[in-house]
């Protein structure tokens, strides 16, 4: 089993910067695919970056490229969020996932695979 805890939401003025965390526990020997998924209201989660744990390949939503970035420090058991130049329409409930992939592959950004979730971090951009 593999516990994910998500932290560092809040609320920041649209271009503005904010970065997640998602801390991990539990069985987390060998690589995974890590990602970062939001859900707002009324629409359906949609899948924001992934991270392969093992082979630091990532990957990213069309609409967030060039202005999130997807990292981790495996000493922490970490993947964090960077996210800049923040509009009203990135607000959503954000929730790290994760499962085990012990070969090097780019990560999908699909939610289907991903067996383990946190239980989400708000993140509300005001214009």
């Amino acid at each position: 089993q593999v516990q994910l805890v998500e932290s560092g939401g809040g609320s920041v003025q649209a271009g503005g910067s904010l970065r997640l965390s998602c801390a991990a526990s539990g069985y987390t020997d060998g690589a995974f695919c890590m990602g970062w998924f939001r859900q707002a209201p009324g629409k359906e989660r949609e899948g924001v970056a992934t991270l392969h744990t093992g082979a630091d390949f990532t990957n990213y939503a069309d609409s967030v490229k060039g202005r999130f970035t997807i990292s981790q420090d495996i000493s922490k058991n970490t993947v964090y969020l960077q996210m800049n130049s923040l509009s009203p329409e990135d607000t959503a409930t954000y929730s790290c996932a994760a499962f085990p992939l012990p070969w090097a592959a780019s990560c999908t950004i699909q939610s289907a695979p991903y067996i383990y979730w946190g239980q989400g971090t708000q993140v509300t951009v005001s214009s």
